[in-house]
């Protein structure tokens, strides 16, 4: 008779909408673009334990559960939509928004509002609720007022626990609080990250992520990596890595960013490039790599070399700083000023291009001091793409627990923590100073006489200068243009008329559309006299016959006599430090190697 019943029971289904929410512009309108730059790992990874959810039927072999996943900063969410969609499926369904960042914190909660007054369980999890809830020792302002509004939060990793948050969603019973910070999952044949093509050819080069590790054994003051997926570091296997390849790869993705902090203390590094070597060339399947490292990866033997094999074209390198005094106050004593040019040239060697991250607003900036450094970078480093941000304190961090702890000012609207806007005051900069030193340092590495010199470089390398040029004028003009980090870029950029921040007016459509209108010819006219410029200093280089012999000081050979010639290691007393560091290090690796020698 049960069994009967059980038989009879009609189907249900089970929407689930995973969202990825953006920001707003200083404008109030949403950052959103026709293709987006950075792919969401979260997203992936949420959407494969669904996946693998709804496989063991965990609401019951009479649920169907469907997903739709939307990523804000290429695809419009229309809230009225889904609670449509929800009240259609007979009033069950789930909204999580996904991975949200501080600065991502506002819009989500915007998002979240009306969907909460129609009734639809809302889940919010990633950094900014994680960290804040792990660094301070009470909930947040705008966590509390999230929990008014009867909205969950979740502070951890999803693997294996949504099941539990699936089943509390469909009784309509979300706890205000799943807190899996202190039990943070294995990796190993977890669920694969995953999303589907129609979602991933919005991104450009229908790029997507995976993660194939998470942690990171290092101390930095400003990351909230540390806190969230803690200093223990926790990996997939290679099995586990093949398995993401081979089920992209039959979908038609091939272009990847590996988005583990620092990919280079990945225990199983190694294996994961054996096994992407051995499909690269055994079986013909070429995947395109992204990856992040720190700067002392070059010591571990075989890395670059094996990271060019398995497909690695470009590397971000969180370089942050030249100043020691600067690396030092961020606790990045990893960061060493006399390593970076040998790591710089191990990966120009192979034909990789370098990205790396600089941190403007340290204690003891000035715009004099930061723009004095980087001429010095770009005399001396072989950097292809330089990338800026303001040194922010993330909520999660612990520059941000240490000012929150002494009462310093921070400024409350959680939208600018984007790493693109100054968050809290600067001890010998005003804030109009501090926002001109980052333009400014913009402005200076891309200048005209630097583009020609990488793309210089890069032809020395006998690589094509115009594949460079393309990186780097996006890399420019997202900031020059759009005035958005280039992490937040995009190809065309989208505005919505009624998509605009609470508070600030929704303009008149007469008004508006010729606006914004006039806007997009504004900008196009931008993007094409910098195409202009970049494309004729390219084509310069280019007809150059002698191109291939090029050559100037950050492309000579790294070594010891750097250290008494280079300005970074001569140029203040820290940096003459640094060296003196390097040289004792130098002597006691020699004196191991001398005593294992004698005792054998």
């Amino acid at each position: 008779m049960n069994a009967t019943k059980t038989a009879a029971r009609p189907r249900e289904t089970f929407p689930v909408f995973l969202i990825k929410p953006s920001h707003y512009d200083d404008d109030g309108y949403v950052i959103q673009w026709a293709r987006s730059e950075v792919p969401s790992n979260t997203m992936a990874a949420l959407n494969g334990i669904l996946l693998d959810c709804i496989e063991r039927r965990v609401l019951g072999e009479h649920v169907d559960v469907e997903i739709t996943a939307i990523d804000e900063t290429n695809t419009r969410v229309r809230p009225q939509r889904i609670i449509q969609r929800i009240q259609a499926a007979g009033g069950r369904g789930l909204v999580a928004f996904v991975g949200v960042q501080s600065n991502q914190f506002p819009r989500a909660m915007d998002l979240a509002r009306p969907l909460r007054r129609a009734g639809v369980p809302v889940c919010i999890g990633g950094f900014h609720a994680s960290g804040s809830l792990a660094m301070l020792p009470e909930p947040t302002a705008e966590i509390r007022e999230a929990w008014e509004l009867g909205i969950s939060i979740f502070a951890g990793e999803a693997e294996g626990r949504l099941d539990e948050v699936l089943r509390d969603a469909y009784r309509n019973e979300l706890p205000k609080l799943y807190d899996y910070l202190k039990d943070l999952p294995g990796l190993e044949q977890a669920p694969i990250p995953i999303l589907p093509h129609s979602s991933l050819r919005r991104n450009m080069n229908t790029r997507t992520s995976f993660d194939c590790g998470r942690g990171c054994p290092f101390q930095c003051s400003f990351c909230t990596i540390i806190n969230v997926q803690g200093r223990k570091s926790r990996y997939r296997s290679a099995d586990d890595i093949e398995a993401i390849l081979r089920a992209n790869h039959a979908q038609g993705v091939r272009s990847f960013f590996i988005t583990d902090d620092n990919f280079a203390r990945n225990k199983n590094w190694e294996a994961i490039f054996d096994r992407m070597i051995e499909l690269r060339e055994r079986e013909g399947m070429k995947s395109k790599l992204i990856i992040q490292v720190d700067t002392l990866c070059h010591l571990i033997p075989n890395f670059v070399e094996k990271a060019g094999r398995a497909g690695v074209k470009r590397v971000f390198i969180g370089l942050e700083n030249i100043n020691p005094d600067n690396l030092a106050a961020a606790k990045k004593g990893q960061n060493r000023i006399t390593e970076y040019r040998a790591m710089l040239q191990a990966w120009r060697r192979i034909g990789v291009i370098t990205y790396c991250g600089y941190i403007i607003g340290f204690p003891g900036d000035t715009r004099e001091r930061v723009l004095a450094d980087l001429e010095i970078l770009k005399r001396e480093l072989p950097i292809d793409l330089l990338e800026f941000f303001f040194l922010t304190p993330l909520p999660g961090s612990e520059d941000h627990q240490v000012l929150f702890e002494k009462g310093v000012w921070m400024d409350p609207d959680l939208n600018i923590y984007d790493l693109e806007h100054a968050c809290t005051g600067h001890p010998l900069m005003s804030p109009d100073e501090f926002r001109a030193t980052y333009r400014s340092a913009w402005e200076s590495f891309y200048s005209p006489e630097h583009l020609e010199t990488i793309l210089r470089r890069h032809e020395a390398n006998g690589r094509p200068a115009r594949k460079l040029a393309r990186k780097a004028f996006y890399f420019y003009a997202c900031q020059a243009v759009e005035g958005i980090h280039p992490l937040q870029g995009g190809i065309f950029r989208r505005k919505v008329r009624t998509d605009r921040r609470p508070g600030l007016p929704v303009r008149n459509p007469l008004v508006f559309y010729p606006a914004y209108l006039w806007d997009i010819v504004k900008r196009h006219v931008h993007l094409a006299a910098l195409a202009w410029r970049f494309w004729r200093i390219c084509a310069r280089v280019e007809r150059d016959p002698n191109r291939r012999s090029y050559t100037d000081q950050a492309l000579s050979p790294a070594g010891d006599e750097d250290l008494e010639v280079f300005e970074m290691f001569t140029h203040n007393a820290s940096a003459k430090d640094a060296v003196e560091k390097a040289r004792t290090r130098a002597r006691a690796k020699e004196q191991r190697r001398a005593a294992r020698q004698t005792s054998s």
